[in-house]
């Protein structure tokens, strides 16, 4: 398909043949020219207007990370986990949660139910299921709010999926739209693999859903071959011949389901299927924080989502999935709001939004602005971490610390602030003894047949203190023993090991990071060849650099 704008008309090119969306998005099948070749592929070369959606509207979020996000190779979430999931989404306001698929197994049809059962979860429950009666029944039985059926449509989804001509898929979509409407009063339908049937095939399908009763109409874009300028148009078109609401949902397997998603809102769509960290089939879905803040920052289109609470889900969800968010994701990544280059960090110091988009801010997705030491740091930057904590070197100090940050870091080390107020002290000859937390003693117990237990002792405030926690291996268990110590409230953020040697006696260096009280994040490292004692080293480093930036103080 090859899409193009002819004055003012939007004009379709699929299959050899030429269909006109006009500005009134009716659809005209035009008869066939000469120029015209036969396409067996996606073609896109489109020119369109500038005008964006609609922001007086509200966009609905339907998100489907217990269903299609659980589908990414080697997730399964556990009952549990899908409960606490589905709580976290009610909490930040999605409108719609994809449960599951209750026809699937009894395991999964057990989770549905139990998820609509669930108090104090607010959004409507939407089960999936095929375009089988048994699957709808199945739904209904788990008490979803919302049926979702589907049938594939694209000519290659047909005749290797289903063996079905378009005849029949037309009969099939009547019939069981119609089944599920009279079971249940909310009814979405997808034509699978929508962006690869041929339009007038598409919209002929539509109507009949439309006809039929459904509520809702969902355009798949099964196999993330669509592309912006295509998305918008064809979105206008079913937009124009059907009565409904207008649902889409987009992959990512060419990088492009966030911006096709958002190319459907401003081709009329009314609400968009996400996940969380874009999680999915393959490469994944659209991803609800960059979805939510391109349309609420950007277009200024309102949603019902509390963006504040990005993170923490994002966070949640990666933890179960055991799927770490790259630093360098968008809104929610460790990145996204972190400045290590002198010109960058000399910008946001004196104004965010030099550097930072200005209409999004880190206190708008529940995120930290942070100071980053590395070979780009500059001086602006390393003065303002060193005045933090009192420490006020010289200016010719202050480039011997600067040199010494970027050698480290050049050898491919991490630098933290721990390392920094190290290196400054022993570049300024200040002796800074005051230690809150001094580690005397710690104990592991563990095995296969054992709850892993750690017991720590340590001067805490100049007092003996001790702490036994049990945790999810020997490392958990030793961190919550040393919190259990800590004068103050602290949260583990991040935890990360590498080896820095080779061998079964290798080195290892563990780096957290911390949250305090104040939501100030620190980070801290710490190197041994036995990893739990590298990992209870970094963590007392990391609240003695907590005290030392003023934490834990009355």
């Amino acid at each position: 398909m090859r899409t193009n704008i002819y004055q003012n008309d939007v004009i379709l090119h699929h299959s050899g043949k030429v269909y006109n969306v006009s500005k009134h998005c009716k659809l005209v099948c035009l008869k066939k020219t000469g120029l015209e070749k036969s396409l067996n592929k996606w073609q896109v070369a489109f020119f369109g207007d500038k005008s964006t959606a609609d922001i007086t509207k509200r966009v609905t979020i339907f998100d489907t990370t217990l269903r299609d996000g659980e589908q990414t190779p080697g997730v399964s979430f556990t009952l549990e986990q899908k409960i606490s999931i589905a709580h976290q989404l009610s909490d930040i306001g999605v409108d719609v949660i994809e449960a599951g698929f209750p026809a699937s197994s009894d395991v999964e049809f057990e989770t549905v139910k139990r998820i609509c059962q669930e108090e104090g979860i607010r959004p409507k429950i939407c089960g999936l299921a095929r375009s089988v009666k048994g699957d709808v029944d199945r739904c209904i039985e788990a008490g979803v709010d919302m049926v979702h059926v589907f049938v594939p449509t694209s000519e290659i989804q047909r005749t290797h999926t289903i063996k079905k001509t378009h005849a029949e898929v037309l009969d099939i979509t009547r019939d069981i739209v119609s089944y599920a409407r009279s079971k249940c009063d909310l009814v979405m339908f997808s034509p699978m693999d929508a962006t690869r049937t041929e339009p007038s095939e598409l919209i002929e399908v539509c109507r009949a859903a439309d006809e039929a009763g459904v509520t809702i109409i969902n355009i798949p874009d099964t196999v993330g071959v669509c592309t912006p300028s295509v998305m918008k148009p064809l979105v206008a078109m079913v937009r124009a011949n059907v009565k409904c609401r207008i649902d889409v949902h987009c992959h990512n397997d060419f990088g492009l389901a966030t911006a096709n998603t958002i190319a459907a809102v401003e081709g009329g769509a009314d609400q968009v299927q996400v996940t969380v960290n874009g999680i999915g089939e393959r490469a994944g879905n659209a991803d609800i924080s960059q979805t939510v803040m391109i349309l609420e920052s950007i277009y200024g289109i309102k949603t019902n989502i509390h963006t504040e609470k990005m993170v923490e889900t994002s966070r949640l969800v990666a933890r179960y999935a055991q799927i770490a968010v790259p630093p360098i994701q968008p809104v929610v990544g460790e990145n996204a709001f972190s400045h290590e280059s002198g010109i960058h960090s000399h910008g946001v110091m004196s104004n965010p939004g030099t550097f930072e988009p200005g209409i999004m801010t880190p206190e708008m997705v529940g995120h930290r602005r942070r100071l980053k030491l590395g070979k780009h740091v500059g001086k602006h930057a390393v003065r303002q971490m060193l005045e933090d904590v009192n420490i006020k070197p010289s200016d010719s100090e202050l480039d011997r610390i600067i040199v010494k940050i970027k050698e480290i870091s050049g050898r491919g080390k991490k630098v933290t602030e721990s390392d920094l107020f190290e290196i400054a002290d022993s570049v300024t000859g200040s002796t800074y003894e005051e230690k809150i937390v001094v580690l005397d003693d710690i104990s592991i117990f563990t095995g296969n047949h054992a709850i892993p237990t750690a017991s720590v002792k340590a001067i805490v405030h100049g007092e003996k203190k001790s702490c036994s926690k049990n945790g999810d291996g020997p490392v958990d268990a030793a961190m919550k023993a040393l919190l259990g110590i800590a004068p103050g409230h602290i949260e583990l953020k991040s935890y990360q090991v590498e080896a820095i040697s080779g061998g079964s006696d290798a080195l290892g260096c563990v780096t957290i990071e911390v949250e305090d009280e104040k939501g100030r994040i620190f980070d801290a490292s710490a190197s041994n060849s036995d990893i739990v004692l590298a990992s209870a080293e970094a963590m007392v480093n990391a609240l003695n650099v907590v005290y030392r930036a003023g934490g834990f103080k009355e």
